[in-house]
């Protein structure tokens, strides 16, 4: 599907955040190495095996498509990661620290992929209510709405730890559409990975769209896709007034 080709209604987008919003390995290649550093106390061989188990080459600082780093949460993070730690930590009170690290580490560290303020604005003034859904947490979430300044342009922010479940589950998306009080078919799902349009179609979202911008998209996201952005800031095309404007 292309911008101009006839597609449903969109009365609102619910974005995925890592990848989408931000450049994934700008912003958060350093933390990655920062957390498995931590955890490995300062073993750099176990931390170069954590990093290399999630998906994280060491040596250059760039995220597989489709790896637990790009998809998965600090859950499925730390069941991975436990039996490599001495004494293989509890799964649930590790993800609990790496959540707390990649807050802590993370904070002010997102790069943004273009004016999230000026873009978010736009699409809140062309009538367009708007949400974030991601497998961070909650407070990573929040973290990058209050760098960037979005609370005023935001209706629904959602972690997988919000109480609404993980991508590729619908939660997240059955939430954001009863807190707007608009049908999921209203929704456009906007991210850059499979559990993106995964979410979008258990969801039952009008459009699942994937950006390219400058992150890998894997050939097989955006074939599964209604429709593939080249920049974040075309997504203004899914409404003909912004994009007429």
């Amino acid at each position: 599907m292309t911008i101009g080709a006839e597609r449903p209604r969109i009365e609102a987008i619910l974005f995925d955040k890592d990848g989408t919003l931000v450049d994934f390995d700008a912003s958060w290649g350093p933390v990655n190495r920062r957390v498995a550093e931590r955890l490995a106390r300062g073993d750099l061989r176990l931390a170069h095996r954590l990093l290399e188990a999630a998906g994280h080459d060491p040596e250059t600082d760039r995220v597989l498509p489709g790896s637990l780093f790009a998809m998965g949460d600090s859950i499925s993070l730390a069941r991975t990661w436990s039996p490599f730690l001495p004494g293989q930590p509890d799964a649930l009170r590790l993800s609990r620290e790496i959540d707390r690290m990649f807050v802590s580490f993370g904070a002010g560290a997102a790069q943004p992929v273009c004016d999230l303020p000026a873009l978010f604005g736009a699409l809140r003034a062309g009538g367009l209510r708007l949400g974030i859904a991601t497998n961070d947490s909650a407070a990573g979430a929040e973290a990058l709405v209050a760098q960037c300044g979005l609370h005023a342009h935001l209706d629904f922010v959602a972690g997988y730890d919000s109480g609404h479940g993980a991508k590729p589950g619908p939660g997240m998306l059955t939430a954001f559409a009863a807190t707007i009080g608009r049908p999921a078919s209203v929704v456009a799902v906007v991210g850059d990975s499979l559990h993106d349009v995964a979410l979008a179609r258990a969801g039952g979202a009008g459009l699942a769209v994937v950006v390219k911008g400058g992150a890998r998209v894997d050939p097989t996201v955006a074939a599964a896709a209604d429709l593939v952005l080249d920049r974040l800031e075309d997504v203004t095309g899914l409404v003909p007034k912004l994009a007429a404007g």
